[in-house]
């Protein structure tokens, strides 16, 4: 996610419900219930105000998001809990809510959730003139101190959206000079716990326009991110690229309706392969007159979910066509 009016930030072709035969091996239907994009858990989670940057635990039980405002002067890490199959309010993490922070992500193992923060490097200092990557550990079932992580990876430039694979491979998308745009999307593998040595993920992913929010798969097999081409920020689209051979091909954009003529980014699929979540500044009002309603309706009509800010939506990745 990035911080100034760039904000920053599988999925082929959605599939009609029944089951197509090719010469890939048909994947299974994993879940049902949302066959396409639906705001998730209206007034709980996605409230009318800016939400967005989903992170759940490995178990699924626990959601890590961001609210924040339009021109991301204020962004906190918020996390409900799924208790008696039914979300909690929000609360702000324990680690966030005194700098900007944004994009969490958490790992494999539930033990360490990476983020993106203006926050000062050393205790005392001042806050960063750009966003860089932490991690956050737990401790004692508790979230310890955040550490910045290695100077390869956090650049004088904005890094944000950290996503890694199992095989401890970290992507995110940075802004630094030696990109091929604006934005780039970057990579960096894990060597005894520590990421010395920075790679661009290359020129079938990154152009001269602008490439953000990377999600890697867990196997490293495909990746969806968020980009600007050539449309600008407002109308950003989420795009899939897979991994042959060690080479990312050319990458599709997603189609409506999971892009839209808003704003799509922040895409992440649960780690039981169930569902896809992405953020959409999508309006389900829009175009749509409603007549003569009293304050009480339009306020409420204004200030709900689906009012143009952001909010998370869920789709079934069953009705999406994933090739491995």
């Amino acid at each position: 996610m990035k911080k100034n009016n760039t904000l920053v930030f599988l999925v082929m072709l959605l599939l009609s419900c029944s089951e197509k035969k090719n010469t890939e091996t048909a994947r299974p239907v994993l879940a049902t219930g949302f066959p396409k994009p639906a705001i998730f858990e209206e007034g709980i989670i996605s409230t009318g105000d800016y939400e967005a940057h989903p992170a759940f635990s490995p178990s699924g039980d626990t959601l890590y998001f961001i609210k924040c405002t339009a021109d991301l002067g204020m962004s906190t890490i918020c996390v409900s809990y799924k208790r008696n199959g039914k979300w909690t309010n929000p609360e702000v993490a324990s680690f966030s809510g005194k700098f900007l922070d944004v994009d969490p992500f958490v790992t494999k193992d539930g033990n360490t959730l990476y983020f993106s923060s203006n926050r000062p490097v050393s205790e005392g200092g001042s806050i960063k003139p750009d966003w860089d990557i932490w991690k956050v550990e737990l401790v004692n079932n508790s979230w310890g101190k955040p550490v910045h992580l290695d100077s390869a990876v956090n650049s004088n430039e904005d890094e944000y959206y950290p996503t890694i694979s199992d095989n401890g491979t970290l992507y995110f998308g940075s802004a630094r000079i030696n990109g091929k745009g604006g934005s780039d999307i970057y990579f960096a593998k894990s060597v005894n716990g520590n990421y010395s040595t920075v790679e661009n993920a290359g020129d079938s992913v990154n152009t001269s326009n602008n490439e953000y929010e990377p999600f890697i798969a867990r196997d490293e097999s495909y990746l969806i991110f968020m980009a600007t081409n050539p449309g600008g920020l407002v109308h950003a689209d989420l795009y899939l690229s897979y991994n042959r051979k060690g080479k990312w091909s050319k990458p599709v954009k997603l189609p409506a309706p999971v892009n839209s003529e808003a704003t799509e980014w922040s895409p992440k699929v649960t780690r039981d392969d169930n569902y896809f979540f992405f953020g959409s500044t999508r309006n389900k009002n829009a175009g749509q007159v409603p007549g003569t309603e009293s304050i009480e309706k339009l306020e409420k009509r204004v200030n709900s979910a689906g009012n143009g800010l952001s909010d998370i939506y869920i789709v079934d990745l069953s009705a999406l066509q994933i090739r491995r």
